[in-house]
């Protein structure tokens, strides 16, 4: 009779380890965290790339530009203009305006569209480099349009960069459940660590 209480004891102290190890090692995996969004994707950005025309004066022209780091483009006769930030509406009628007010031309009738956006993907992925931003992309589509992880990466703790903050995004989990596959937004960077083992 005395066996029984000493069998019932080791059991639930083997029930209760077992139960602490499931919490540490294998229990439920953590979600990844909920990245905010920009209020507007369609303001323009640093490294978009945009066509602008000219229209209804005597020379019109078609300019590819591209927004440098601190948000400029360079346009003829009017030099430097603040572009990031704006949509295109709001950038056109900002440059018609400059150039009506330089006394370049009395009217113009301008023209801004996006021809591309871009993410970047760096660090341990087969081919890094940018990548064209659509609007269903995510951080595992951006790593599969690189290639790929290489095989020293640290697939749980890859850092994606937004606005001058950083999260760490588990793309593994990102891969098995695609609610926890966070959307991309234009000018985003991910980076890929290496793993110490």
């Amino acid at each position: 009779m005395k066996l029984l209480p000493r069998v019932a004891s080791a059991s639930l102290a083997a029930l209760l380890l077992f139960v602490a190890g499931c919490g540490t090692d294998g229990g439920v995996a953590a979600a990844n965290p909920a990245i905010p969004i920009p209020a507007s994707t369609a303001q323009l950005r640093p490294g978009d790339s945009l066509t602008i025309a000219l229209l209804g004066v005597p020379d019109p022209t078609t300019n590819a530009v591209q927004i440098d780091d601190q948000g400029l483009i360079s346009l003829p006769y009017v030099g430097a203009l603040m572009a990031a930030g704006v949509s295109t509406a709001e950038l056109s009628q900002r440059i018609r305006e400059t150039y009506v007010a330089k006394k370049i031309y009395t009217v113009v009738d301008v023209s801004v569209s996006v021809t591309e956006r871009y993410v970047y993907v760096g660090g341990e992925v087969q081919h890094p480099g940018r990548i064209i931003w659509t609007p269903d992309l995510s951080a595992a589509k951006a790593i599969q349009s690189a290639g790929g992880f290489t095989l020293y990466a640290k697939e749980t703790a890859v850092s994606l960069v937004r606005e001058k903050s950083a999260y760490t995004i588990d793309v593994k989990l990102a891969q098995k459940n695609p609610t926890q596959d966070p959307r991309l937004m234009p000018g985003d960077s991910l980076q890929v660590s290496r793993s110490p083992f």
